[in-house]
């Protein structure tokens, strides 16, 4: 099994921003990407089923995270940003944000010891700190939440590919936790619904459990899960929808979207909100 831990997941999306970087019509361009991977990126993504020709999904969510990141620093004045498991992330190299904002990439010490010596020649394009935490053990995620939190004002957070990984009830704290800091104001997901946690399961779930990584939360009421824990979904973003409109869809999309005039309405529904990138704000 090329994934060993949750972190090598991370490689193997960093190997679908490399592919979507190299391609002539590029929606972004992560120019780290590739070196970010190494050869175990590639090697994960050649040992999954369908591993490339299921990259449209992480590539779409890759172009709308950056989008919804950059509009929300730009309409709301954001002073920092909090990314949370960030992995092989570069978007304070490659976004074009303000050069005093402030960026803080967390995630475990394997990843961020990993990602500090591939970029140590790099240059970030604003003010950037890496910090190595476990985000499931309880006491070091609260100190960190609180001294981030009293450093800032209008703070952004980040979890993309994090969720997913988390049972529930951890997912309930780590949303009452980021709830805590009155300077955290908005927090950008992805979400799946629960059949496509299903689907992903039966196509990749020997590859993740076998590196201890299953795939874990996917709730049926969608962002509304959050409500409890002080947050609301402010902007959703489909997956498929989006896809269309960058012009990255699966292969065989035309036949989804034929057949779909027969779904109910309801059915339609659950499909727009199979999978996306969500924007939540405090209650």
């Amino acid at each position: 099994m090329s994934i060993e831990h949750v972190s090598d997941t991370a490689r193997w999306v960093a190997v679908y921003r490399a592919m979507e970087t190299e391609r002539p019509d590029r929606i972004f361009s992560d120019p780290f990407a590739r070196r970010l991977a190494g050869d175990r990126g590639q090697a994960i993504v050649d040992e999954m089923k369908r591993g490339k020709s299921m990259a449209w999904a992480m590539i779409v969510r890759t172009a709308v995270f950056d989008e919804l990141i950059l509009n929300v620093i730009r309409r709301e004045k954001v002073d920092l940003v909090v990314n949370l498991a960030c992995g092989l992330d570069a978007r304070a190299w490659r976004l074009d944000v303000p050069s005093d904002l402030r960026w803080v990439d967390v995630d475990f010490p394997v990843m961020i010891d990993y990602k500090t010596e591939i970029m140590k020649n790099e240059h970030t394009v604003c003010k950037y700190e890496a910090i190595a935490t476990n985000l499931t053990d309880d006491a070091a995620r609260t100190a960190l939440f609180a001294r981030l939190g009293a450093a800032s004002q209008r703070a952004l957070v980040i979890s993309e590919g994090l969720l997913i990984y988390l049972t529930p009830e951890q997912v309930t704290t780590l949303a009452s936790g980021l709830h805590a800091q009155a300077s955290f104001k908005w927090w950008i997901i992805d979400i799946a619904h629960p059949q496509l946690l299903k689907m992903m399961t039966r196509m990749w779930g020997k590859n993740v459990s076998g590196g201890n990584a299953p795939f874990l939360f996917a709730p049926a009421e969608g962002a509304a899960f959050f409500l409890p824990s002080g947050w609301r979904e402010k902007m959703f973003r489909s997956n498929m929808e989006e896809a269309a409109r960058l012009k990255r869809e699966m292969g065989g999309a035309w036949f989804w979207k034929l057949f779909s005039i027969f779904y109910s309405k309801k059915q339609k529904e659950m499909f727009k909100r199979f999978a996306g990138s969500v924007l939540l704000e405090r209650t």
